[in-house]
């Protein structure tokens, strides 16, 4: 089957319908570019030059769609108007095609049409000359650069504007798309700090008063039932100061408020003590060098709101038994690990989600470190442990996504 030429572009049509009616006026009042008498012309008459004007209009249909098409039949057909009397129409949609050739043609056509046009140029100035040596011959150099090398350089040169354009536009759309993703990351990475900061900050109180309000619920006994108000009243009250001062901490724009208020190891005395007025056996050892580098800010919030949590975790599910803090530096690292009983467990029991064990790894990840939970060796069975290493840098790494699931366990 016979390839269908494409359908011509609405602009190029009114070119064409304006070249083909400007030529037809010319032709009409007998006005053309050159006279009977010159050597040049083997096609008198006017009725010649109508034919490549016609053909001409026709490549003028072309110039988006087919330029290079367009570019060698016009090229004969005014190969053809030279011979005759010409037509200054078919000149002018000439140029017209082999500009149109030079913007909307292949990068190769681009670069190849400019090069061709200025060489032919440069040999008609130069071989008339030195074939009559007469300065009248130089024009012929000047008509044939007027003719094709201007349009093909002005084509080139708004063919390179126009990618320089669409590259810088390219540019843009990438940085803003590159600026919307660190925006996303951002709040999503913020979204997940303060799930981490309410988490952390309110579960342990809320776990602590699930689990007293169920025992005064379940036990008939005035002493405990007293006993287990006074605790709610105190995780209350503190759980309440807590979400204040969280609260604070999101209205505060200057963001001076955290950096103050955020807990230090040195508060692990007052959290241990707490956990063991909640009703927990809770034995606290450091093995921390004082004469050493302080621990960095970011390092001891994160352990101690790992100890925070694991404390939690085990107020809701470990069984009875002691459960033991260990912190030590060790190769660099600070060292916490948490171990409480694993098993049955007879008395009311808080219920967990998973997002305990989640933000105590991102916390580790952040920091660069290494994060276990899980139960403990064949050594120690029947305990929950509760693992992390945290780099005693500043440094804060970016987490890796396939590793934020927890690895199971109560949380």
């Amino acid at each position: 089957m016979a390839r269908r030429l494409p359908r011509p572009h609405r602009l190029d049509v009114y070119a064409a319908a304006g070249g083909l009616l400007g030529g037809l006026l010319l032709w009409g009042i007998g006005l053309g570019t050159r006279r009977a008498a010159d050597p040049i012309v083997l096609f008198d008459g006017r009725w010649p030059v109508l034919l490549p004007l016609f053909v001409t209009a026709g490549c003028e249909l072309l110039r988006r769609t087919a330029p290079r098409v367009a570019l060698l039949t016009a090229t004969v057909a005014l190969t053809l108007d030279t011979v005759t009397r010409g037509s200054l129409g078919t000149l002018l949609m000439f140029t017209d095609v082999v500009y149109a050739a030079v913007l909307y043609g292949t990068p190769a056509s681009a670069r190849r049409i400019p090069w061709v046009t200025g060489l032919l140029t440069v040999l008609a100035t130069v071989v008339p000359f030195a074939a009559w040596r007469v300065p009248e011959a130089l024009l012929i150099g000047v008509g044939v650069g007027i003719v094709s090398f201007a349009p093909a350089s002005t084509g080139l040169i708004v063919r390179n504007h126009r990618d320089a354009a669409e590259a810088a536009r390219l540019r843009a759309e990438q940085t803003a798309l590159l600026a919307e993703m660190d925006r996303t990351q951002a709040v999503v990475a913020e979204r997940a700090r303060m799930a981490r900061e309410l988490h952390d900050m309110v579960a342990n109180h809320l776990s602590a008063i699930a689990i007293h309000s169920t025992a005064a619920l379940s036990i008939d006994s005035p002493e405990t039932s007293r006993e287990a108000l006074g605790v709610i009243r105190e995780n209350s009250v503190e759980g309440l100061a807590e979400m204040r001062r969280l609260i604070g901490i999101l209205r505060d724009s200057g963001g001076d408020l955290e950096p103050v208020a955020a807990p230090t190891l040195d508060g692990l005395g007052s959290l241990v003590e707490g956990a063991r007025a909640n009703g927990l056996d809770v034995e606290l050892g450091t093995a921390l060098d004082d004469g050493g580098e302080p621990v960095p800010a970011p390092v001891g919030l994160a352990a101690y709101r790992i100890v925070q949590e694991s404390l939690t975790n085990a107020l809701k599910h470990a069984s009875p038994g002691r459960v033991t803090v260990c912190l030590a530096r060790r190769d660099g690292s600070l060292t916490v690990e948490v171990t409480s009983p694993y098993g049955d467990r007879d008395g009311p029991r808080a219920p967990g989600s998973g997002a305990g064990l989640v933000g105590m790894r991102e916390r580790t990840e952040l920091l660069g470190g290494t994060f276990e939970a899980g139960p403990a060796t064949a050594a120690h069975r029947g305990l929950w442990s509760v693992r992390a290493a945290l780099p005693l840098t500043d440094t804060v790494a970016t987490p890796d996504p396939d590793r934020t699931a927890a690895r199971g366990g109560p949380a």
